[in-house]
């Protein structure tokens, strides 16, 4: 039974695991939060206390302490100008003075995708995201078969100009990319991921670590966004105070060329996971910015928010705290084959993004927004290759329950077709799959199994309403 739960909670971190790395990557996703920056110019941003255009150099907010230095050795001497300027000017602007040196490694674009992959797939193997990809399948998000590793490899693959490793405090540039707007906007992005882990420690202090991360993966993309948005929306200062003319149309004609195959033709839900911690995170951290500027976002580093809704919610940070439920452990009712393949908490992020899949953005929005907290089981039979899946949810009233289960049973319409409805259950037979759905006072249960005889199985061992911890 030990090995079996060791087994589990390995499994069990791929997700989290891949929230955390991603911090790292520069890849598509930072040189899109690059593109993102100036189209966020048109927004009502909150601005930096200097002026919004560029200004020069006597009249721009000056470094608050003398930068430690930074060799780079091969690096052309005017990058690593621009670069030391560049990481001057985000001091100047975040308020945070450097508490060490960033070492600059020089690399071609392929020993850079090397290194990326490399890092990215000793914390994530093929066998976790298989984990990842039966789970996604049994919620609806993802076609049973799809190789996930594949095509998480694919989309690290596409557009590397650069990174920050965490791990080795180390910035790591493109040699061939040259050094222009594009790379200028991204580089003082990830010069603020550089002073946040020197500042906060992303590993022990925030528990921004593979190991924390397996615990709670929710509460780690949340601190993903935070980490995400806090960086964001310090580009888009640098942007509109330090960007030169040059750098605007550099970045222009970056976003005019900017092809992306493999994350457009990659599944809804997750071009929306990969880009949450910059879309949602900006949105968090700006609505932290206007009340307090750059202090009320230090702040929030000494109790980070819990939970996505929080992100989702700023308004909700920080005293609404994710209930946590008590989760069973199934296994030893249901016996013959079937053993725990993972357990996890969903959170309001991917309740939204299962609900998004099968319904109208607004009604999915409407009914994840009274999450409160939840927990689900992953069941795998060894022998038939058959998987099941227990969602239990605590919404925040009677009102958000009811109408979380009414989104529900049209979820199970959708994706099932018509089932069988009452006020407080709903079930779906089809092929290779039974579908229960039942609400008790404020919580819901989901179970999918493969058939009725597994389900009710699983019905009568499940205690619910779930008790709170």
């Amino acid at each position: 039974m030990a090995m079996l739960q060791s087994a589990a909670q390995e499994r069990e971190s791929a997700l989290s695991k891949r929230l955390a790395w991603i911090l790292a990557v520069v890849a598509l996703l930072c040189l899109a939060a690059a593109a993102a920056g100036v189209a966020l110019l048109a927004s009502d941003l909150p601005l930096s206390p200097s002026p919004t255009s560029p200004l020069p150099s006597d009249t721009a907010p000056a470094p608050t302490a003398e930068l430690p230095p930074t060799s780079t050795p091969g690096l052309p001497a005017e990058t690593r100008r621009s670069m030391d300027e560049i990481q001057g000017q985000v001091v100047a602007l975040r308020g945070l003075n450097p508490l060490g040196s960033v070492e600059r490694a020089l690399l071609t674009s392929a020993e850079l995708r090397e290194r990326v992959l490399d890092d990215f797939l000793s914390d994530y193997t093929p066998e976790e995201a298989a984990y990842d990809a039966r789970m996604l399948a049994l919620l609806g998000l993802l076609e049973p078969g799809v190789d996930l590793w594949a095509l998480y490899t694919d989309l690290l693959s596409e557009q590397v100009a650069g990174y920050y490793d965490d791990q080795a405090g180390a910035m790591f540039v493109v040699r061939e990319a040259g050094f222009g707007g594009p790379e200028r906007l991204t580089y003082a992005h990830e010069y603020v991921h550089a002073l946040q882990d020197q500042h906060y420690d992303l590993d022990e202090g925030l528990g921004y670590s593979n190991e924390a991360c397996d615990d709670d993966a929710d509460r780690c993309a949340a601190l993903s966004a935070m980490l995400e948005g806090d960086a964001t929306l310090l580009e888009t200062q640098w942007l509109r105070t330090y960007a030169t003319e040059q750098d605007f149309q550099e970045i222009q004609e970056f976003i005019a060329t900017f092809e992306s195959p493999v994350f457009d033709t990659a599944p809804g839900f997750l071009q929306e996971d990969l880009l949450f911690p910059y879309i949602r995170g900006i949105g968090f951290v700006t609505e932290l910015f206007v009340e307090g500027n750059w202090a009320a976002v230090d702040e929030a580093y000494s109790r980070p928010p819990a939970s996505t809704e929080q992100i989702l919610h700023p308004g909700r940070y920080p005293d609404d705290l994710p209930i946590l439920l008590t989760s069973p452990d199934l296994t030893p009712a249901l016996g013959g084959d079937w053993s725990e393949l993972g357990r996890r908490v969903l959170g309001e992020w991917y309740t939204l993004l299962t609900l998004e899949s099968f319904l109208p953005s607004e009604t999915a929005t409407e009914a994840a927004q009274g999450w409160g907290g939840d927990y689900v089981l992953v069941l795998t039979n060894e022998a038939t290759g058959a998987d099941a899946l227990v969602l239990v949810t605590r919404w925040d009233t009677l009102i958000d329950a009811q109408d979380s289960f009414a989104a529900f049973a049209q979820y199970g319409d959708a994706r099932f077709g018509s089932g069988s409805h009452t006020t407080t259950t709903a079930v779906w037979v089809g092929d290779g799959a039974y579908a229960l759905l039942e609400r008790s006072a404020d919580q819901t249960l989901w179970i999918l199994a493969p058939d009725e005889p597994f389900a009710e199985a699983l019905r009568q061992a499940i205690p619910f309403p779930a008790a709170v911890q």
